[in-house]
């Protein structure tokens, strides 16, 4: 596996240490053999997005969802029932599991729902009105506070070489 060091591009930077630790967790991602549950990730509309994973056997007391701060992580707890059964063959997986997605700025989640063994978590980008895109108005002529300071600047400057 080839290691990038970007530490001098953040020693120019400032305020760019939520790169670096998407850069460093992309880079020490999981296995791609620990790929339970499956999931999927879709664009529901301009700025919606839902996760799909699959949880067969799993109940809605059994999963956890977190969001905190840019992350979401999905738990998975299966309850051990007790049972003692001899199974002949085993081939639905119940084990526990912990999932984790970086979420970008402005994402919330904004519901979950659980449906025929599939886990659907549903988000939304809300942009605060302060970073979406306006449109500025251009008015003709010198604003009249720039002009009086003006004024008064040459004024002040002919004072003082009289």
């Amino acid at each position: 596996m080839t290691t990038y060091d970007f530490s001098p591009l953040f020693r120019s930077t400032v305020g760019f240490d939520r790169f670096a630790r998407l850069v460093d967790a992309a880079l020490q991602s999981e296995p791609a053999t620990t790929s339970y549950p499956p999931y999927n990730i879709e664009t529901t509309g301009e700025d919606s997005y839902r996760i799909t994973m699959a949880v067969a056997g799993f109940s809605e007391s059994e999963l956890a969802i977190e969001a905190k701060e840019n992350t979401l992580t999905i738990t998975g707890r299966k309850d051990d029932d007790g049972q003692d059964a001899h199974y002949l063959h085993r081939g639905i997986a119940t084990r526990h599991f912990q999932r984790r997605f970086q979420l970008a700025d402005h994402v919330k989640v904004a519901g979950a729902n659980l449906n025929n063994g599939l886990l659907s978590v549903d988000l939304v980008r809300e942009v605060p009105e302060e970073m979406k895109p306006r449109q500025i108005t251009i008015k003709k002529g010198a604003p009249a506070n720039l002009v009086s300071k003006a004024k008064t600047l040459l004024e002040g400057a002919s004072k003082k070489a009289a």
